[in-house]
């Protein structure tokens, strides 16, 4: 008696793109550390959209995967801006707003919550316009804490309620202290992935592969951070939430 054949397991792709897809990729992404390097936040603007369409299983884990080596290297590039107490305030006010992040999301579509994320960025961008003394204290600290880990978790632009808080401080400080709460923020998000089972070894086989690129457009980001310091800071921070609000609602709208 003949026994039965086994069947050929199915070989996991290395890193699940293909050349093509992987150069595009890792360009935006380059493009995206370059633009977060130099502003302090927007890494996930030009990488997120294109991944999605590329590799959606790729998302949220690979992207995190890449934000924390980019975080990290911010903070240490200009340590000395870090705002400590800042960064505490922020993540008590995350750490909640992450919560009520995932709870909106059960009960609210995500078309709708991010057109109502978008429109309250770009109220906020507007509002930023006109009124250009907002105070960095520890009740506004804690509020933006609070909008970012919501609508980070809701959304996925948790950024620009920290930089248009930051918006009116030096270069150094705005990136350092958003770098610090994005690699807190990073950590958590990617333990909570490892618990849900949702973070995979392909996952970090493609954020090594893609890493290169993260680590050249921070490079790169040095010498453009310190043109923008130069006064050009906040129409840049400023520009970039109004993409990002812009682009989320599109997202809803489409």
């Amino acid at each position: 008696m003949v026994g039965r054949l086994r069947q050929p397991r199915a070989v996991e792709p290395v890193l699940q793109l293909g050349p093509a897809e992987y150069v595009a990729v890792l360009l935006v992404v380059a493009l995206g550390a370059l633009v977060q390097g130099s502003v302090g936040f927007g890494a996930n603007l030009l990488a997120a959209p294109v991944l999605a369409v590329v590799e959606p299983d790729a998302l949220p884990s690979t992207l995190m995967l890449l934000v924390l080596p980019l975080a990290v290297g911010m903070v240490r590039r200009e340590r000395r801006g870090v705002d400590r107490s800042a960064v505490a305030w922020l993540m008590a006010g995350r750490l909640p707003g992450t919560v009520v992040g995932a709870a909106v999301v059960a009960v609210v579509s995500a078309r709708t919550l991010s057109v109502l994320a978008g429109v309250a960025v770009l109220a906020a961008v507007g509002t930023s316009l006109v009124r250009t003394d907002l105070p960095v204290t520890r009740g506004t600290t804690l509020a933006a804490g609070v909008a970012s880990g919501a609508m980070g978790t809701a959304t996925s632009i948790g950024g620009p309620p920290l930089a248009l808080l930051f918006q009116h401080r030096a270069g150094p400080v705005l990136r350092a202290t958003l770098a610090a709460v994005f690699a807190l923020g990073t950590v958590l998000s990617l333990l909570g992935l490892v618990v849900a089972g949702a973070l995979a070894a392909w996952h970090v086989r493609l954020a090594l592969a893609l890493c290169p690129g993260t680590l050249a457009g921070l490079a790169a980001s040095s010498r453009l951070a310190a043109r923008l310091d130069a006064g050009w800071l906040r129409p840049a921070v400023l520009t970039v939430a109004a993409v990002a609000a812009a682009g989320a609602v599109v997202r809803g709208l489409v």
